[in-house]
């Protein structure tokens, strides 16, 4: 273990961030993107809120305390990704029952939405998606503050109110605005700026703050504040209650707006009525390793867990670089497939989940990989029926589009008795609906284009009142034997799916270190005829993977936040009771990983 703490110091842990300052030498703090060391850790995309995190840990806090702590500093340093008004999926490893759990605080549609809510009644035809974002058909009832206090309650040792006040502090007294604050800002302006309260929090004097300025949310500071005091009641039964759903029905346009802003279904009575539900995990072997994920309604866990099992008869770790990349890309198109056909809420939909994730059936779809050829795409899903063939036929199913969000953040922590913490939690796009509740200081999701906006029966992912559209997001916690080795998770809407699957595969078949199984170019393969990737794979494996069949499309503009793909946050926990916390060296502006003590 030296000599690999030896090999991370010299190399990844003196990768740092961009530092900024203004004429006032306001400075942020320096992100590291690797720490070793014990007691606890935390990583996330932003070191203001790994901050927070390891100053819980130090005071004694445990891994849930400081994950709630670290995701409210997250929705001030990030609000465009996270915040009050989303939701996201928690996942817990409990060091005394050796035991997974997991919580879905995933946002609903309304009681009252219409299947045919994103259909426009004139023409007929699904909404314009750019058009449904930013409008209150898109809100969904948050989840995230109920998540918060089910953790805290059931596993924490902090109070909501005292888990909540460093993240008022730090809105109270402004953080430093980064270059990717500024792109993000920039690249919504034009919706952000036809929302009056969005326009007066975001876009001050009409411009995106600038790169080394000071930004301050004293409304969030005060939002939770009464939160503190009052609990989360204020939010789901109380004063703001009324006022989402005021601005959902209603969303407070500019005089000069030109979105047509369709009005949403949120009501009150939606908010009083909202549940976190704790759920069973999801279970896969894989190389002696039981990984855990988020069941239904994420499609994470299932998705993930059946493309491992899909790639373990492969064994691509005694595979050339080419030949496993082809191999992983294969197994992801083919579990995507399926997750299009069987996955949605499993209130509303029946998800054969124990099928989807039996060893046979990964076995049945994986002969179906050609060794020297691509799949043409989309490949048909197959039949998780419980009999069981060497090589399977699908069954082919209408490929609809992805409307997921790359937005979102992610973050885990540990703590010094054990305990684990894997979440991801999002507003959906970046700058969710664009919608800020008027001066609470943060912004609505716009989740419930998650749906497909066609009223398909046949689609498990179809609107309905009460339901929750089915999200990509996989935190994921990895065992060996009974005790934690793996916490990870990224942003990337449906792109986290395989950015989860690539990381680990990274590092459990491709002999890299986990900050280098991070840093790796990416590439998506979501059953789609073109590979999405990052240009830097493309760069480096296009040509060598062109003979197999496959084409690539990047995955954004070069320089826009969409060129890249995920975020990831990961722990690995080493032998001799040290934990390596690893985060992206250069993706959004790079992340932040920090541990209690180096000792």
């Amino acid at each position: 273990m030296k000599k690999l703490i030896a090999s991370l110091s010299a190399g990844t842990l003196a990768l740092t961030a961009f530092t900024a300052t203004t004429s006032a030498q306001a400075q942020a703090p320096t992100r590291q993107p690797t720490a070793i060391g014990y007691g606890g850790a935390v990583s996330s995309v932003d070191p203001d809120a790994t901050n927070i995190g390891l100053d819980v840990l130090r005071r004694g806090g445990n891994a849930v305390d400081a994950a709630v702590a670290t995701a409210a500093a997250l929705g001030v340093t990030e609000p465009y990704s996270a915040g009050i008004g989303g939701g996201g999926y928690f996942v817990y490893y409990n060091a005394k029952s050796h035991r997974v759990t997991t919580i879905d605080g995933r946002e609903t549609a309304p009681a009252t939405m219409p299947s045919d809510a994103f259909v426009d009644k004139q023409t007929g035809k699904p909404y314009q998606f750019a058009n449904a974002v930013t409008s209150g058909v898109s809100i969904g009832v948050p989840g995230t503050l109920a998540t918060w206090n089910s953790a805290l309650k059931q596993w924490g040792s902090l109070s909501l109110g005292n888990a909540l006040k460093p993240a008022a502090d730090l809105a109270e007294r402004g953080f430093v605005v980064d270059p990717t604050f500024r792109l993000q800002t920039l690249e919504n302006k034009s919706r952000f700026a036809q929302v009056v309260p969005t326009a007066k929090l975001f876009l001050p004097n009409g411009d995106a703050p600038q790169v080394g300025s000071l930004f301050k949310n004293p409304e969030l500071a005060a939002t939770y504040k009464l939160i503190g005091q009052q609990g989360p009641s204020v939010f789901y039964n109380g004063q703001l209650s009324g006022e989402m759903a005021a601005v959902a029905k209603n969303p407070p346009k500019a005089a000069d707006a030109t979105l047509p802003f369709y009005p949403g279904y949120l009501q009150t009575s939606d908010l009083s009525s909202y549940r976190a539900i704790d759920r069973e995990p999801t279970k896969v072997r894989y190389d002696g390793l039981d990984v855990y994920g988020m069941p239904p309604s994420s499609s994470g866990g299932i998705t993930v867990g059946e493309a491992l099992n899909i790639l373990q008869p492969q064994h691509i770790a005694r595979m050339s670089t080419t030949q496993a990349l082809h191999t992983y890309l294969e197994a992801s198109a083919l579990a995507f497939a399926d997750r299009g056909a069987y996955i949605g809420d499993p209130a509303y939909v029946d998800v054969p989940q124990k099928e989807l994730l039996s060893k046979g059936f990964g076995a049945e779809r994986s002969c179906l990989i050609d060794p020297q050829k691509a799949a043409t795409k989309p490949v048909p899903a197959g039949s998780p029926d419980g009999s069981y063939s060497r090589c399977g036929k699908g069954s082919a199913v209408e490929q609809r589009p992805d409307t997921e969000g790359r937005s979102t953040t992610h973050l885990v922590t540990a703590d010094k008795w054990g305990n684990v913490v894997s979440y991801t939690l999002t507003i959906e796009q970046t700058g969710g609906s664009g919608i800020t509740v008027p001066g609470r200081g943060f912004l609505l999701n716009n989740e419930l284009t998650d749906f497909s906006f066609a009223p398909d029966p046949k689609d498990p992912n179809i609107v309905m009142g009460g339901k929750r559209p089915r999200s990509s997001m996989s935190p994921t916690i990895v065992l060996r034997g009974s005790k934690p080795y793996i916490a990870i998770g990224s942003p990337g809407g449906s792109t986290i799916i395989t950015t989860v699957l690539q990381t680990l595969t990274n590092r459990l078949d491709r002999g890299m270190t986990l900050p280098q199984a991070i840093a790796a170019p990416r590439a998506s393969q979501r059953n789609t005829a073109s590979v999405t990737a990052e240009q830097s794979f493309i760069d480096q494996y296009g040509a060598a993977l062109a003979p197999y069949g496959h084409t690539f499309t990047p995955a954004g503009a070069p320089g826009s936040s969409a060129a890249e793909i995920g975020a990831v946050a990961a722990l690995e926990f080493l032998p001799g009771g040290a934990i390596l916390a690893a985060a992206e060296p250069t993706r959004r502006g790079g992340g932040d990983a920090g541990v209690v003590t180096t000792r």
